[in-house]
């Protein structure tokens, strides 16, 4: 799935996508699923309506409507359709030369990636907010489209890829900014990527990445990550209480586009379970806590949401 292209003549940067990667279908990355069944939109409905401090928590379902593909979705997800895995937090941390792999990938796959915008999914849920009826949303995604929609009350789990981090002194700067950096260190590197992955990375040789460029923080010298949990690393404690309380606070749960597979997600499933919380779940496919939901839906979320009444 080649077609996304940076070339560099003279320090003046072209990004071009093949109409395979810019006018990608929107359902490319959505599994399939039956049709709209009336009698589910009407349960569903009811759930939302009885809902008045509703906690909403999403997963990579709701943004494959937008053209950013999953990891674990049948035939469509990363791991049906390759053998690329996603990289290890202790192989970052400990490699100079796995985060320079690493960062020549998102380089080139930034512009696509950051580019990606809000579907019906997303939208409904940030008029749910405005019209009062989201208590907090709760994201496991790294994409920010959910505050491209427009959402405050709003907890990203995994961090976002739109913050870049510094590993020794915290100092957080926009991810936009050090791709202004990696064109002013590499004026005359080029690469094509082959295939993108769900968190903005894509695929290049050893041999391209070879002579690739990254900066150090401005502000220490010490090494860049960008502020998202790579696989094998843990989400921080304080955030997860933080979600447990809007957890504890809230008088029902829904779960949006996520197989809830990841620990750091399912957690608070079984806080919402000791608190006797209703919980319905909108997922194409089966989850970990599809045994723990009074309702479960297996629709496309940016066809059934829109159809909600939050009122």
């Amino acid at each position: 799935m080649s077609g996304l292209t940076f070339r560099s003549t003279k320090g003046h940067w072209m990004t071009n996508f093949s109409r395979q990667c810019s006018h990608k279908p929107t359902g490319l990355f959505v599994p399939p699923s039956p049709p709209l069944d009336p009698e589910k939109i009407k349960e569903l409905q009811r759930f939302i309506t009885l809902s008045k401090k509703l906690l909403v928590m999403t997963g990579a379902g709701i943004s494959t409507e937008s053209g950013i593909p999953d990891y674990r979705s049948e035939k469509v997800g990363l791991y049906a359709r390759t053998d690329r895995r996603p990289i290890q937090h202790i192989d970052f941390i400990r490699s100079a030369p796995v985060r320079q792999r690493y960062w020549a990938r998102n380089f080139v796959g930034w512009p696509q990636f950051s580019s990606h915008q809000p579907n019906p999914a997303h939208w409904a849920l940030s008029n749910w907010e405005k019209l009062g009826k989201l208590h907090w949303l709760v994201t496991q995604n790294v994409d920010a489209l959910h505050s491209k929609a427009g959402n405050q009350r709003l907890t990203e789990l995994h961090g976002c890829m739109h913050r870049v981090l510094c590993l020794n002194c915290g100092e957080q700067t926009p991810r936009t900014v050090l791709q202004d950096r990696f064109q002013v260190l590499n004026p005359s590197w080029s690469a094509e990527a082959q295939g993108v992955a769900p968190d903005g990375d894509v695929f290049l040789t050893e041999e391209q990445v070879r002579s690739f460029q990254v900066p150090s923080c401005d502000r220490c010298g010490g090494p860049l990550k960008p502020d998202v949990v790579f696989f094998g690393d843990t989400v921080n404690p304080d955030k997860v209480d933080f979600v447990h309380r809007r957890v504890k606070e809230a008088d029902s749960l829904l779960v949006v586009g996520s197989s809830l597979q990841v620990y750091s997600g399912y957690r608070f499933i079984l806080t919402a379970r000791e608190k006797k919380l209703p919980i319905a779940i909108l997922n194409i496919g089966p989850t970990r806590s599809d045994d723990l939901a009074c309702l479960k839906l297996d629709s496309r979320c940016g066809e059934l949401l829109p159809l909600i009444d939050p009122q």
